[in-house]
């Protein structure tokens, strides 16, 4: 019988990533029954070049929420590895709940082709068939924050999973959109750019990724020792810090969110969510549940992902950048590393709120394309090595 709560019994580490990375005594691997489920929008790097990467951003983070919702219903507590990309996203789910999920995947793609005008390829494979074309993927829980727990992969097993998926996709033809499979319950996008504190402070999004998948271990390790060495600890150099934070009252911004949340627009729901954040400024600043969640806020961020590659985003100044990218520079020459890099002035933050007091998630992406722009530097230069 499948163990759908695999994920879920994990024991969090609560080791640093460079001291989980120093061996692989705290890997496991995955179940053969469950599923690679990747959902990814087609041509986003042109869509990023038109102005898109709001909705862009949205469109990724309504994906997760899709998925999550779908597995709350359940009422199973069924916990599952995600990663958000920036312009789509990757589940790892038990073979129980594969249909339903694709399902609300598909149908949500209807609704985001319709109401955005993007195209979302959903696609999935399961871990046994990975395992058959020896791409191999395995697994710990890492306690990231002292609230928040999130997945590490190492192997290529989900990069071959993407890869598959985008180019065996097709166009959905044969399925109608069903409005009540649609459930993006708890988003929100209610906040301005984040800018760091200090003005002179940068964001980085990275993507790096090794040469060889045998020296993801050492490199990845050695990489983050650099990180730590020359920006700072996890913490000090996190881009989201609750004193940053400020509403953004633009009625266009509910607009945009409503696009994604909502099968039809509904001035309504408009109106409401506006006079919410108007009076949002007061409950952050003078009541304690605001207050408490606010301090949250840095702790459920999704800054730092590691499936297979490193994917994170940053605050740091230039010179320091500099330097950084001079060791990566060599590691590149090295035949090492690829890496992809977006230095830019802000990130931006799409919510998964269910409860102001403990379930929330937060998805933290760069501004002017963040992870996408990225992407684009990443894959001109795995193009010029193969």
């Amino acid at each position: 019988m499948e163990n759908i709560k695999y994920y879920t019994q994990l024991k969090s580490s609560s080791k640093t990533l460079v001291d989980l990375l120093a061996d692989e005594s705290d890997f496991s691997e995955l179940p053969n029954t469950w599923h690679v489920v990747v959902v990814d929008i087609k041509n986003s790097t042109k869509a990023v070049d038109e102005g898109k990467h709001h909705q862009i951003n949205l469109t990724a983070t309504g994906a997760i929420i899709s998925v999550l919702n779908t597995i709350r219903k359940e009422k199973k507590n069924i916990e599952i590895p995600y990663f958000f990309g920036g312009d789509g996203a990757t589940f790892i789910i038990p073979a129980l709940l594969l249909n339903k999920i694709t399902l609300v995947l598909e149908n949500y793609s209807l609704h985001i082709k319709k109401n955005i005008d993007l195209i979302l390829r959903v696609g999935h494979i399961s871990i046994e068939e990975l395992s058959e074309k020896k791409a191999n993927l395995k697994i710990v829980k890492h306690q990231l924050t002292d609230q928040l727990a999130i997945p590490i992969i190492l192997g290529n097993g989900l990069k071959k999973a993407e890869e598959i998926i985008k180019s065996t996709f097709t166009k959905i033809e044969d399925i109608d959109f069903k409005k009540d499979l649609l459930n993006l319950e708890g988003m929100e996008c209610r906040w301005k750019e984040i800018n760091p504190r200090q003005t002179q402070k940068k964001v980085i999004c990275l993507l790096l990724d090794t040469v060889n998948e045998n020296d993801q271990r050492a490199i990845y390790r050695d990489v983050l020792i650099k990180i730590d060495t020359i920006f700072g600890t996890f913490n000090n150099r996190q881009p989201i810090k609750s004193k940053n934070l400020k509403l953004n009252f633009s009625i266009s911004k509910i607009w945009e969110e409503m696009k994604v949340t909502l099968a039809n627009n509904n001035l309504k729901y408009l109106l409401k969510n506006w006079f919410k954040t108007l009076i949002g400024k007061w409950y952050f600043n003078m009541s304690e549940d605001g207050k408490q969640y606010l301090n949250q806020i840095g702790q459920l961020s999704h800054t730092f992902m590691l499936d297979g590659m490193i994917n994170t985003i940053f605050t740091a100044e230039q010179p320091k950048i500099d330097l950084f990218t001079t060791y990566l520079n060599q590691l590149e020459k090295e035949n090492k590393i690829i890496y992809g890099i977006h230095v830019t002035h802000a990130s931006v933050m799409s919510c998964y709120v269910l409860d102001r007091k403990t379930k929330h998630a937060h998805f933290v992406d760069g501004t002017e394309g963040g992870y996408t722009s990225a992407a684009k530097m990443f894959k001109v230069k795995m193009k010029a090595l193969n």
